[in-house]
């Protein structure tokens, strides 16, 4: 799945929401659901706002059982195809 990290400050953890699109049955209209979910980050070096990656794994702890694969987007990271050169 494929996330948001919205929380850093445990040792080892992010915090990362996935937000997915849900119909309503009798109205058909979409909206967004999001769910969270403590996903283990081994060398603490997602930040919030990283685009990641997660995947099930085994549980780790009482409420942590996914495992951050790779990261997508660095936080900040703007690429708007303009890059100048000088």
């Amino acid at each position: 799945m494929k996330g948001t990290v919205v929380s850093d400050k445990m040792n080892k953890t992010v915090v990362v929401a996935v937000t997915r699109l849900k119909e309503h049955p009798k109205y058909r209209k979409r909206y967004k659901v999001t769910s969270r979910y403590k996903a283990h980050d081994e060398n603490n070096e997602f930040k919030t706002g990283d685009l990641v990656m997660i995947r099930e794994a085994r549980p780790l702890s009482k409420d942590k059982r996914w495992v951050v694969e790779k990261i997508v987007k660095k936080a900040g990271v703007e690429d708007n195809g303009n890059s100048e050169k000088e």
